[in-house]
């Protein structure tokens, strides 16, 4: 498996994120990272040009605050956003010519959590060689620059307007919503004034859900993680679909007009269908280990090449640049056209999948007719430390070598750590459901013996 992981300290599989107030997600952590990055950036160079942005949680005020300090007082300008999807960050990133952009979000998670992540000049994920030299950096004693070397900042108040022409401009001129009737849950988080304005500007008639963030209500009881109002929501209107975004709007579920939920997998299917079909498909799709197998036999059947990575669009992202390919994506909702952006973008991935309603002309749940997922269970276990070599216990190796036996090569077992929450993730596929549960089932008891008995 290509693009896993390294070691490290502090970063995750989607940079540093963890409980607000807590060792390392607080104040002064979090300005000697300003610091820490501002060092490593200025070594090509002082007075680079770093861009934050944020998500709605009210714990951004303070980190902003703190990391235009620190890096600042590397010799670093920084220019301010304000609230932006972090896809935006990215595009943002590299037309502004930065030498990296900042993001303040902790993505889907509540608002008690935060994180920190990084965009190179290019707009994508930083190079795990300079992860590490911050790592490196932040145990070194802080400095500050001389008082004419130090960094300035600057508020760039037109970026909203700027990324929601970039979103439009991601679909041919030709594709009109008028007559479309779409209810947009912006998960009160940082699409909130964004999302609604792109589809409303294409013509569409849009019903807007959680746009009214308080610093708290992020990803409360609304957007991708809580689709039951959105579903609602599109019943109640008869609307023609909905679209939940994620806290940072990098993430995006679709519920068709029955009020069916539409996954990462079926939108990455209909994309990469409609673009095979038009011969505007580069090369394969990239998928994860997450992805269901009844996505791999559907394109497999369409005749386009499908290969997985590790969970995180990262490495989504890494795979298709070093292949040259443009689309790939996770089943939770991060899909990566890289033809438009370097990272999942919740608002890019919507418009992919209406345009190929557009140009159809069929409704959405008419739109995932061909491909059929096969029996998979998913189920999470809280933890609150994990040993780096929990999953290599003789029990649970053995209960894993008993049930991929079972399968007999007709389904998949999954065991791994969520690089964003305190969490054991597994999963389960095979062709019966009834056995896809048993063994899910049997596999979640025996690590939940294994984490009491630690």
């Amino acid at each position: 498996m290509k693009h896993t992981n390294q070691s490290r300290k502090y970063f995750g599989t989607d940079g540093i994120r963890g409980r607000v107030g807590t060792w390392p997600i607080n104040a002064e952590f979090i300005l000697k990272l300003g610091w820490a990055v501002g060092e490593v950036l200025a070594r090509q160079g002082r007075h680079g040009k770093v861009l934050i942005g944020k998500d709605t949680r009210i714990s951004g005020y303070m980190f902003e605050s703190v990391l235009e300090a620190g890096l600042s007082a590397a010799g670093v300008d920084t220019h301010l956003l304000g609230p932006m999807p972090t896809p935006a960050i990215a595009y943002l990133t590299r037309t502004l010519r930065a030498q990296a952009g900042i993001v303040i979000s902790a993505s889907h998670n509540p608002y008690f959590d935060n994180g920190i992540k990084f965009f190179s000049s290019q707009g994508t994920k930083l190079p795990d060689e300079v992860e590490l030299a911050i790592e490196e950096q932040i145990e070194k004693p802080m400095t500050t620059v001389d008082s004419a070397e130090l960094g300035k900042a600057l508020r760039i108040v037109d970026a909203p307007g700027r990324y929601i022409e970039f979103c439009k401009s991601t679909v041919s001129s030709d594709i009109k919503l008028n007559g479309l009737k779409i209810v947009v849950d912006c998960a009160n988080g940082a699409a909130y004034h964004i999302a609604p304005n792109v589809f409303r500007e294409l013509g569409a008639d849009v019903i807007e859900l959680g746009v009214e963030p308080n610093g708290l209500n992020i990803n409360l009881n609304c957007g991708a993680m809580h689709p039951d109002s959105l579903r609602q929501s599109v019943l109640q209107h008869q609307a023609n679909l909905g679209i939940a975004l994620d806290g940072d709007g990098d993430r995006v579920i679709m519920i068709d007009e029955k009020g069916n939920i539409l996954d990462g997998d079926e939108m990455l299917f209909i994309i990469a269908r409609e673009r095979h079909a038009r011969k505007k498909l580069r090369g394969g799709v990239v998928g994860t280990v997450m992805s269901n197998f009844g996505l791999e036999k559907a394109l497999l059947d369409l005749g386009i090449e499908f290969t997985r990575v590790s969970v995180g669009d990262r490495y989504v992202a890494a795979e298709l640049r070093e292949r040259q390919w443009e689309l790939g994506g996770e089943p939770s909702g991060h899909i990566v056209c890289y033809d438009s952006n370097t990272t999942g973008d919740g608002i890019v991935t919507a418009l992919q999948v209406i345009s190929a309603m557009c140009h159809k002309n069929c409704s959405l749940s008419a739109l995932k007719n061909g491909l059929q997922k096969m029996p998979q269970i998913l189920v999470n276990i809280k933890t609150n430390s994990l040993d780096k070599k929990f999953f290599e216990k003789p029990r649970i190796q053995q209960a894993v070598n008993e049930v991929e036996k079972k399968l007999n090569h007709t389904g998949r077992v999954l065991l791994r750590s969520s690089g964003t929450e305190p969490l054991i993730r597994i999963m389960v596929e095979g062709e019966d459901s009834a056995n896809v549960k048993l063994f899910a089932d049997y596999l979640v008891k025996v690590v939940k013996e294994e984490i009491s008995e630690s």
